[in-house]
């Protein structure tokens, strides 16, 4: 899981299983989202916005944007541009233990969208910060679990 904390604002910390997106508002125009990761500057996106993305996520929206996946037992995070113009488009995988800032640019409203189920507003200057939670999540499987790799392709096949 992920844990995710509004720098810029009074907000208790989310927490997400799947993803956690900083991305443009409402217009149809891009952001700039400055990403550092421990502390150390990465690159300024011009974009539709960035996706953090457990393994569990990495079958979501980043595989929807175009990024890989990660094996379900995985404890690394994704870091996934949508739409970036003019700036690295490759999605990166993430050591467990980074931390991740994302200072948002733009001269509209922004959001941060947790899971898709949370969705809280941003303003120019306002700092997303993304990294592990302390918690865990355990799935309860009602059958037996399949190999991964043998049930991955029939199921992005019935995707198309």
């Amino acid at each position: 899981m992920l844990q995710v904390e509004l720098i810029s604002k009074d907000t208790p910390p989310f927490h997400a299983l799947n993803d956690v997106v900083v991305g443009r508002g409402e217009r149809c125009r891009l952001i700039r989202i400055k990403a550092t990761i421990d502390g150390e500057l990465l690159t300024t996106y011009k974009c539709d916005g960035l996706i953090v993305s457990t393994a569990t996520g990495s079958t979501g929206y980043s595989l929807a944007a175009g990024g890989p996946i990660l094996h379900p037992q995985a404890e690394e995070m994704l870091l996934k541009p949508i739409a970036a113009h003019l700036s690295l488009s490759t999605a990166l995988v993430l050591s467990s233990e980074a931390t991740v800032k994302l200072e948002v640019s733009t001269t509209h409203q922004a959001t941060l969208s947790v899971d898709g189920q949370i969705e809280v507003p941003l303003s120019d200057g306002d700092v997303v910060k993304v990294r592990r939670s302390p918690y865990i999540t355990k799935m309860l499987r009602a059958e037996w679990p399949a190999a991964f790799y043998s049930t991955l392709m029939p199921k992005l096949e019935k995707r198309e």
